[in-house]
């Protein structure tokens, strides 16, 4: 049975133009509405299975007030827009659609949206089968596959619980969270959760993929497909086959690769350079510290992507929203290099406690364990006593204040580097270096210190 779309549109032209591409990829269309009463009335009588709705319609209803209505019905719809600005995002985003297009829109972007949208509604996951938040009287013990993650606060717990559940599915996952606050390893655990856990488990990170060579990298290429290609290579997505591919920084993906990425994703199929497509049965992790959205509004990340990769999202939480954990992670990294070095585990003093849990910790967990390494190298007892902390993010956030009491973007961009400097002792590049805890690439993170007037003095 053809699936049957329903059009609601008030711009004639608009309209049929999106009728005759449905009509001739071989779907059934319903009468075409314009405006939200004759777009009910018209889904009472033909019952469409997925509905195209434009932002602005006729009439005193929009098609955010028509998207409520859809999503409360459990009817799939995407929403149609002039532009994609910040706005209509967040007033769109409650309504939870299956995609977001951008007019003008060709032909092909149509039809990916609607196998998008389509492939979503049939694999929607309710929402209230992962919000289950842990019982604080009686804390359940950490699974096996998550053992080895740190933490007992309740934003914690609820994060893991949201991907131990999401693990035994085969959905994808966005993880979501600042630099530093463990995306990777909550990756490897999703990972150890399923039943893929046998198959390879292959990390990419996008940020520091070459220019050049990124689509060979991620897709393989043939022999003799360019200068250099002396012999067949298997790219990152043919050697994760049958596992799981983890792809850090995902917001950094070219746009030009992000139209292939989006095709992996849909039809699981890659081209491998000078090749021919093939299939690939490979389940996609994503990570990222960009808000997607804002990507999405500047046009530099793809909404159909964005909406592909957004089946299951995942918030790491700061350490700032669990401080709780600071003092056990902290023990835990003691003990860890501790070890390492074959010393004794020393412990933590009353003042050494107060120092970790007044800190900001701008590179979270990551900058947190470099700071404990660290400060044991220097340890010449049995008790940590002090801590050496960057002076400058010492201190209580309410002080750092610009006029009207807040700071602009780039300001708090220029502290936030400049704090991890300081906790690195300005070394950029390298393990422990600032372009690791604040997870960017070297290249980019001199760029950035280069337009904010960051060096050192």
């Amino acid at each position: 049975m053809k699936t049957k779309i329903l059009i609601v549109e008030d711009q004639f032209i608009e309209a049929k133009s999106l009728n005759v591409i449905l009509t001739n990829a071989g779907y059934n269309t319903c009468t075409i509405a314009r405006s939200v009463d004759a777009a009910l009335t018209i889904i009472e009588k033909e019952k469409p299975d997925l509905v195209l709705v434009d932002i602005f319609l006729q009439g005193e209803g929009t098609g955010i007030d028509l998207g409520r209505i859809l999503n409360s019905r459990n009817i799939a719809f995407v929403y149609l827009s002039a532009n994609s600005n910040r706005q209509i995002l967040e007033a769109a985003k409650p309504t939870k659609p299956y995609g977001f297009m951008v007019k003008p829109f060709r032909a092909k972007d149509v039809l990916i949206m609607l196998d998008v949208a389509l492939y979503l509604h049939k694999n929607r996951i309710p929402d209230d089968n992962y919000n289950v938040k842990p019982n604080s009287a009686d804390k359940p013990a950490m699974p096996p596959e998550f053992s080895h993650l740190v933490g007992q606060s309740p934003r914690f717990l609820e994060s893991i619980e949201r991907a131990r559940r999401v693990g035994a599915t085969d959905t994808s996952v966005l993880i979501l969270g600042e630099s530093g606050t463990g995306k990777e390893l909550v990756a490897q655990s999703i990972h150890k959760a399923s039943v893929r856990r046998h198959k390879p488990f292959v990390v990419v990170n996008c940020g520091t993929l070459p220019a050049n060579l990124i689509e060979s990298d991620l897709f393989g290429h043939e022999k003799g497909a360019f200068t250099g290609a002396v012999m067949r290579r298997e790219g990152k997505f043919e050697l994760a086959d049958g596992g799981t591919i983890f792809l850090d920084e995902i917001g950094e993906l070219p746009l030009e690769l992000q139209v292939k990425f989006l095709r992996v994703l849909q039809e699981k199929e890659i081209e491998p350079v000078g090749g021919k497509p093939r299939k690939v049965n490979v389940r996609v992790l994503a990570a990222t510290n960009k808000d997607l959205e804002e990507e999405v509004a500047a046009g530099r990340f793809r909404i159909d992507l964005y909406y592909r990769l957004n089946v299951f999202p995942l918030t790491m939480p700061s350490l700032r929203e669990r401080k709780e954990d600071i003092v056990p992670l902290s023990n835990h990294f003691l003990k860890k290099y501790s070890a390492q070095a074959g010393k004794p585990t020393p412990t933590l003093s009353e003042e050494a406690r107060e120092i970790l849990l007044n800190y900001n910790w701008p590179g979270n967990i990551r900058e947190l364990e470099n700071t404990i390494q660290r400060n044991l190298v220097l340890a010449n007892g049995p008790i940590l006593t002090s801590l050496e902390i960057p002076v400058s993010k010492a201190i209580p956030d309410t002080i750092n204040t610009s006029k009207n009491g807040f700071k602009t973007i780039l300001e708090n961009e220029r502290d936030h580097i400049l704090a991890v400097l300081e906790s690195t002792n300005w070394k950029i590049s390298g393990k422990g270096g600032a372009a690791e805890i604040l997870d960017i690439n070297v290249n980019t993170l001199n760029s950035r210190m280069k337009k904010l007037g960051i060096a050192r003095k």
